[in-house]
């Protein structure tokens, strides 16, 4: 399915797409004496985030006002695929990447097979298609690793590239009619 760009044009007029790097230390949420995406963007407001990411991550996070894209976004049972950069406190090995690629037990609940690769000593990008709380620094613990860094770097097709953090930008049409495509959005 193709998306013409009235659909576009007109959907741009009622509903708001954004990417926006959430730096470290800002909330996804509204919490009591915490920075939080809408205190530290005012012009944003009105948005809600497409998921979540944690406190002490940094990275792409969607907003917007669209309800129909959030509920095909955030439902587990599409399963889009997000991309982390990972960086962790020991070196990064073969078995590493296997066990992390095919499912990691973590409280009772194994995750979902992943894709991973090796990117340093220390450094792994992994693409995950759920998000379990605090799924990536979990599975690296049952591993006997801890995260130091972790960077969301592609939602489905869009992906962070160099924004700064702190900084947002509207979705493109390109991306957005890839994206609509991608979740059977008309």
């Amino acid at each position: 399915m193709v998306i013409s760009p009235k659909i576009l044009e007109k959907n741009s007029l009622r509903y708001r797409y954004i990417a926006y790097h959430k730096p470290k230390g800002v909330s996804t949420d509204v919490q009591k004496d915490s920075k939080s995406i809408l205190s530290e963007l005012p012009a944003l407001r009105g948005l809600s985030p497409l998921g979540r990411l944690d406190k002490e991550s940094h990275g792409l996070i969607l907003l917007t006002n669209d309800g129909r894209l959030t509920d095909r976004l955030l439902n587990p049972s599409r399963q889009h695929e997000k991309e982390y950069f990972v960086r962790i406190d020991k070196p990064v090995t073969d078995t590493f990447i296997r066990h992390i690629e095919r499912g990691i037990f973590i409280e009772g609940y194994k995750t979902k097979p992943a894709k991973a690769r090796r990117a340093g000593e220390t450094i792994f990008y992994i693409t995950l298609t759920e998000g379990k709380k605090h799924q990536i620094r979990r599975m690296c613990a049952s591993e006997g690793c801890q995260v130091l860094e972790l960077n969301r770097v592609r939602v489905m097709n869009i992906k962070l590239g160099d924004l700064k953090e702190g900084a947002y930008r509207d979705l493109t049409k390109d991306e957005l009619s890839t994206l609509f495509k991608n979740v059977q959005l008309s």
